[in-house]
């Protein structure tokens, strides 16, 4: 999966330093996902934007 160049963001949960935190950046096709603790090498996961949404009402 290609993430070169995607504008990844964290939650405004995080803290300053950023531990145990998650990045997503979005595509119309992909929401994608990576551990912000190492972002170069961080394997990620994409999912759809429908699978984004259920799981986003399943935690709240």
């Amino acid at each position: 999966m290609n993430t070169t160049g995607l504008a990844w963001f964290k939650s405004s949960y995080s803290n300053a330093e950023g531990e145990a935190c998650l990045e997503i950046a979005t595509t119309p096709t992909t929401i994608h996902i990576r551990d912000s603790k190492n972002p170069d090498n961080a394997p990620t996961l994409g999912v759809t934007p429908t699978t984004w949404a259920a799981f986003l009402r399943t935690v709240r």
